[in-house]
């Protein structure tokens, strides 16, 4: 049945207002720092306590603000993971792991299976400042998994990691998290993240959730500008429709000629990838502004000659050898129509 959630709490000047549902599988909430992501998980968690709304999971009611319902949160079966795992310091990795075990007839076998089960064989004496990020994680994991949740919650899950150990680890949640076969929700601003471990993605910009999908259906077709930009398209314009039918681009000022009906349309995206070098759909010739490199590409800021000096630039990505080929202080640029995204709302 999975997990519904609807709810509202205020902070301050910040309103947090969502709805969704989770099924079996990852679902990710994307969003900028700030937008109501890890506030979600606490009132999912019963850390916060929702103003108004429901929380049910597979049937159970956790939160209803109607009936003056609020379940304790040990008592939900929702596993959290925190971003600094909150591991007990002075206590072992077996301590900690038997800290998660309800039963306390068995505490000492259930936390041995586990410690096994996340391959921690051999380390259960040690503490965690005495751990690897990576092995921390695994430890917190276990400590969580050890009372077979119905839900498990991550918040961030690689931002205590290295960069480097985060792929190597990130391979290893992903197989722990094919084998759990219940709801997920993860909490990330890494849209790269995001798309590698999740089935279905969220949205959410400044305590709303803008949209929500499939992580393809989410990834092609944002429907919004918070989205656009969340899912890694750098270029995004407010656009208005001229009376000979085109679309003009306020922060490029150049037209668009776009097929099919514009009537809701209140912004374009187009990924950087996407533009192309020379003659095409939507060409506009463009002044170089600057090159930054990449290990594998460049990276070019252009302004179209139409545009205001105080514009915002188009980014577009190409390969070393294709610039080497072009390089220029001025060069034509083209916006293909299949690329660009029509987006609902003022960029």
């Amino acid at each position: 049945m999975g997990l519904f959630v609807d709810i509202e709490k205020r902070l301050g000047a910040f309103r947090l207002r969502v709805r969704f549902e989770a099924e079996e599988g990852v679902t990710a909430l994307l969003g900028a720092s700030g937008c109501g992501k890890s506030m979600t998980l606490k009132c999912i968690a019963g850390i916060e306590k929702p103003d108004r709304g429901k929380i049910i999971l597979d049937g159970v009611t956790l939160f209803d603000s109607e009936k003056h319902l609020s379940v304790k949160p040990q008592e939900r079966r929702v596993g959290y993971l925190f971003q600094q795992y909150a591991l007990f310091p002075t206590m072992t990795v077996e301590e900690n792991v038997r800290c998660g075990v309800r039963e306390r007839k068995d505490r000492r076998e259930r936390a041995a299976e586990m410690i096994e089960r996340m391959g921690l064989h051999g380390l259960e004496k040690r503490t965690p400042r005495q751990l690897s990020g990576g092995q921390q994680q695994r430890v917190a994991l276990a400590r969580i998994l050890v009372n077979d949740p119905e839900l498990l919650l991550l918040d961030e899950p690689f931002s205590a990691l290295d960069s480097h150990l985060r792929f190597r680890m990130e391979g290893e949640l992903r197989q722990l998290l094919r084998e759990f076969r219940k709801p997920v929700l993860m909490v990330s601003h890494d849209r790269e993240e995001v798309y590698r471990l999740s089935q279905r993605v969220i949205v959410l910009h400044d305590g709303s959730v803008e949209t929500q999908g499939t992580r393809e259906e989410v990834y092609r077709a944002p429907g919004t500008p918070a989205g656009a930009l969340l899912t890694g398209c750098r270029n995004v314009s407010p656009v208005e429709l001229r009376e000979d039918g085109l679309l003009y681009a306020r922060d490029w000022g150049i037209p668009l000629r776009l097929e099919g009906g514009h009537h809701d349309v209140g912004a374009v995206g187009i990924p950087m990838e996407a533009l192309r070098p020379g003659p095409g759909e939507n060409e506009t010739r463009c002044r170089v502004l600057e090159v930054l490199e990449n290990p594998c590409s460049l990276v070019l800021f252009l302004r179209p000659l139409t545009a205001p000096e105080d514009s915002t630039p188009l980014v577009m990505e190409l390969p070393k050898g294709e610039w080497a080929a072009i390089a220029a202080e001025e060069l034509t640029v083209s916006l293909p129509d299949a690329a660009i995204l029509r987006l609902k709302g003022e960029a």
